[in-house]
């Protein structure tokens, strides 16, 4: 049995990279203050405006650029392992990638996510700016011993990636993290719910949802254990949620539902890059 406590940051970037450094620098002291062991924000912490223009593409950074090199930095004042949304840069001029960074406690990073999923839907068009991840990522990393996997935002319509992520053979994830900039509109407060209650019932894993707040996001982040109940959770104004993970519970309910072994049908990839840019 393993515990980890985290700490979920929920707050609404904006378009400055520095001040946006500075809301993740103070809510990771007051999340180490509250002994988390890990602090997640939400999608596109880094940089932030509600149109994903040529805007985006221009501040983005690489992972070695100040934006990362601060994270790194805030990792080691606080001894506290981070994850963070950044829009990285691409090797193509008009695009971006939407990146999720892990840097552990000692200010190392230590996985990395580009997001798969692009949200060419209810009327976005990601993939006019930004470049997908490929759909051979397994992004799992360890916090005291704590294994942790990560999927981003519109990823999470898609179970086979939190499957994947979870399933023995594949992620062996004891936690999945899914920041988010889940856009407001007709029942999306009910999607986002719905489907993060779903991730966790059907892989039975602890999952925490960390979503933007408004005006353009809705914020509503939470810590689900494996068998769907909100052990912890906000609503749509600014906050830290802080909340515990605890393997032993996992265990207590694979047990009583072994849905993960009693499976029949195993996860493959279904990617080719070339169509996908041919196509689109």
């Amino acid at each position: 049995m393993t515990t980890l406590t985290i700490a979920a940051a929920q707050f609404a970037p904006v378009d400055d990279t520095e001040a946006n450094l500075a809301t993740v620098t103070t809510a990771a002291r007051d999340a180490a203050a509250r002994g988390a062991d890990l602090l997640v924000t939400p999608e596109y912490t880094s940089y932030f405006t509600a149109d994903i223009d040529d805007d985006f593409v221009a501040a983005a950074q690489p992972l070695d650029g100040p934006f990362v090199s601060g994270l790194r930095e805030v990792a080691r004042e606080t001894g506290i392992a981070l994850v963070v949304g950044v829009a990285e840069v691409s090797d193509r001029p008009d695009r971006f990638r939407n990146t999720l960074v892990a840097v552990d406690a000692a200010g190392e990073v230590r996985c990395v996510y580009r997001k798969v999923h692009l949200y060419d839907a209810f009327g976005s068009r990601e993939s006019d700016r930004i470049e997908p991840g490929g759909a051979e990522q397994l992004p799992v990393f360890d916090v005291d011993g704590v294994r942790i996997g990560l999927e981003t935002c519109y990823d999470l319509r898609f179970p086979e990636v939190t499957r994947r992520l979870a399933a023995p053979e594949t992620g062996a994830a004891d936690l999945v993290l899914v920041p988010a900039e889940w856009v407001r509109g007709p029942g999306k407060e009910h999607h986002w719910h719905t489907l993060l209650t779903a991730r966790a019932i059907e892989n039975t894993i602890w999952v925490l949802g960390v979503g933007q707040a408004p005006p353009v996001g809705i914020g509503g982040s939470v810590l689900l254990d494996p068998s769907g109940v909100a052990t912890t959770a906000l609503g749509a104004a600014p906050g830290l949620l802080v909340g515990s993970v605890d393997t032993g519970v996992t265990d207590s309910v694979r047990r009583v539902n072994p849905s993960l072994s009693l499976r029949r049908y195993d996860v493959t990839t279904r990617w080719d890059r070339t169509r996908w840019d041919r196509t689109r």
